[in-house]
């Protein structure tokens, strides 16, 4: 059965003009997390209270909302103080979650990866370490048993002891995956594969677009954060060329610190990719502020040089005459529709036509493995056939980092 909720935001002079987007985001994470909500309280205040977020007579109308409605959970559109999130419980004797928690539930239920496990337990125990003391109970569990039973040491010193082993445990763990990671990631450098990245605000449709493109039959479903894990999958496009594509986690506003810290790794994916595909939700409502939430995440991780091709995805649900473009290059699809996938197609292949080099071979008919392995590493736009020669002449584009194009290139210098 779902857990019955009241969600509560503050509208504050600094958060005014999210602040609507934001309480409609936190419904939709309250609906991923499987709970039902009763009711939604909002207060405006220039600023929240430090203590306690609410005003006086605010909190005690939410104590007893949550006797008439019979909440099981209180969440908080904002991140909650050790000092706050404690005497709040002590005023509504009922069980609390702030937005990085309810976002750190969320990542533990989509989790799939032993990577993605480590990351959220990480993030969950770094944001539960200073906020230990006024937990009582729900932590008994962590101790108890060998080297806990010490004199000279309290259950709270015992617990902190127990998260901070844990917390070097997990980091070294990660430390191992991460140089796993980037090993496959040198591995398909050093094969001139050309990658393909997938970016964008959560529930834009990357995962739909994994799929349309290379058939991977991954997660997707119109949740916030249906993907968690990063998914690399080969794409030959239609004229052979060979590229991989790499789906990762969405962005949200407000993603905790917690997060880009522990999800580093997996977001360092973004980092390494030839081309970036940003995925936009046309429809949403604040598409403009989600544009921008990808554009400061990507600006904190470092990816500012890596050509980008946006896709405005969700083209169905909207006026495309009205529809104005922000960001360019672009392309407006619906990538549940044929016609949205060949568009996608052209427009990815435009983009490669442009950064890639021109070129034009002659490859013996005898040579049809050559053939064969120009199409796959390069993008053949033209081949002709001259049956007196018995010679294919072959046009096209290449990576500039291609051996291909640097022996076509030497060759124009001899």
């Amino acid at each position: 059965m779902n857990e019955k909720v009241i969600l509560v935001g503050v509208e504050t002079e600094e958060n005014y003009r999210y602040f609507e987007s934001s309480m409609d985001e936190l419904r939709g994470l309250t609906k991923t997390a499987d709970g039902e909500i009763v009711f939604i309280l909002k207060q405006k205040r220039p600023q929240i209270d430090r203590q306690t977020i609410l005003g006086k007579g605010k909190l005690e109308e939410l104590k007893q909302l949550v006797i008439a409605h019979e909440a099981d959970l209180v969440i908080f559109n904002h991140e909650l103080s050790p000092r706050q999130a404690q005497l709040l419980a002590e005023t509504l004797e009922v069980k609390m979650l702030d937005r990085v928690q309810l976002i750190l539930d969320i990542f533990a239920l989509r989790a799939r990866s032993k990577e993605g496990k480590l990351q959220v337990e990480l993030a969950q125990l770094e944001y539960l370490l200073p906020r230990l003391a006024g937990q009582g109970s729900q932590l008994s569990r962590l101790g108890g048993g060998i080297g806990t039973r010490g004199p000279g040491e309290t259950k709270l010193e015992t617990d902190r002891r127990h998260i901070r082993n844990k917390i070097t445990q997990i980091k070294h763990e990660l430390k191992e995956v991460a140089a796993h990671r980037l090993r496959a990631r040198k591995q398909r450098q050093n094969k001139n594969i050309f990658q393909l990245g997938l970016i964008g605000y959560t529930n834009a449709g990357k995962s739909t677009i994994l799929n349309i493109l290379t058939s991977a039959q991954t997660y997707e479903q119109d949740q916030l954060f249906a993907t968690l894990d990063p998914l690399t999958k080969k794409w030959r496009m239609p004229e052979g060329f060979e590229v991989t594509v790499t789906d990762t986690v969405g962005f949200i506003q407000d993603l905790p610190t917690q997060l880009v810290d522990a999800f580093h790794s997996t977001l360092e994916e973004s980092k390494e990719v030839d081309m970036l595909l940003h995925v936009v939700d046309a429809h949403a409502k604040d598409r403009l502020q989600h544009e921008q939430t990808v554009a400061d995440l990507m600006q904190q991780l470092g990816i500012i040089d890596i050509p980008i091709l946006t896709i405005y995805n969700k083209a169905d649900l909207i006026d495309e005459e009205q529809f104005i473009p922000t960001l360019f290059p672009n392309v407006c699809i619906s990538a549940k529709s044929n016609k949205g996938k060949e568009d996608l197609i052209r427009a990815i292949k435009q983009q490669l036509m442009e950064q890639f080099e021109p070129y034009l071979v002659e490859v013996k008919a005898v040579d049809a493995n050559q053939l064969y392995e120009i199409k796959r590493q390069t993008l053949v736009t033209n081949i002709t056939f001259e049956e007196e020669t018995q010679i294919y002449q072959v046009a096209g584009f290449a990576p500039t980092y291609h051996p291909f194009v640097r022996m076509i290139t030497d060759q124009e210098f001899e």
